[in-house]
């Protein structure tokens, strides 16, 4: 009821505000379990990219988001909630495995999983090297994977950070990818990268990023 209230505010204030121009949607499955993975330019890509799905997105973020003290914090737990995050530690060596294990419950209970393959923002508006957890991901639940470019979010809120601004906004979705192919080759390093590189190169092509084969998190620390 919360998820459906949220969007319901949201998506009139977001409609009437921003009219963000959406293409591709339709590419989409109305069920089943799909992988939407895109670029990540600003904070606010994951309540577009919820606001402009008819059906429910789940995402993972980090469990700080939703442990705050007092009122803010508990209106900050009901908002990410309500947006379809579900909290996970991510410090630490097992961050990234327990990420992976609730990305795989998610897909294999038939739902539409979130992802952004950078890993973090971008730091200077370009794309990133992909993280391979998007191809264990597809690999290990046979979910199809779609695509998708947030466009003019980084001007709606620069750095993540302040009172959002009103600009332009293009969420664009492109043709599901199918890996099929590489049934039961999860394990296999170069299948793992050569996955990953395909559904970047669509990302790419899809946003007009210019691409920088480097992680992200290795330009923010430098």
């Amino acid at each position: 009821m919360s998820r459906i209230l949220l969007k319901a505010i949201l998506g009139f204030v977001m409609r009437v505000l921003y009219r963000p121009t959406v293409e591709g949607v339709e590419r989409i499955p109305q069920t089943g379990p799909v992988i939407l993975a895109g670029n990540h330019v600003t904070f606010i890509d994951s309540l577009f990219l919820s606001l402009v799905v008819k059906r429910p997105v789940y995402f993972i973020g980090k469990d700080s988001y939703v442990t705050g003290k007092g009122l803010k914090g508990r209106l900050m737990a009901w908002f990410f909630r309500s947006s379809g995050m579900i909290p996970v530690d991510r410090d630490g060596g097992r961050g990234g495995v327990a990420a992976l294990m609730t990305g795989r419950r998610i897909l294999e209970q038939g739902h539409a999983f979130g992802i952004y393959p950078e890993g973090t923002r971008s730091p200077d508006g370009r794309l990133y090297r992909g993280r391979t957890g998007i191809a264990r991901l597809t690999l290990m639940t046979g979910a199809p994977v779609i695509p998708f470019a947030m466009i003019g979010t980084d001007k709606v809120q620069p750095d993540g950070k302040g009172m959002p601004r009103i600009a332009k906004v293009t969420v664009r979705f492109g043709e599901p990818l199918d890996f099929s192919r590489y049934d039961g080759m999860d394990r296999d390093r170069y299948v793992l990268r050569a996955v990953t590189d395909e559904v970047m190169s669509d990302v790419m092509e899809l946003s007009g990023q210019e691409y920088v084969d480097m992680y992200a998190t290795k330009a923010r620390a430098a």
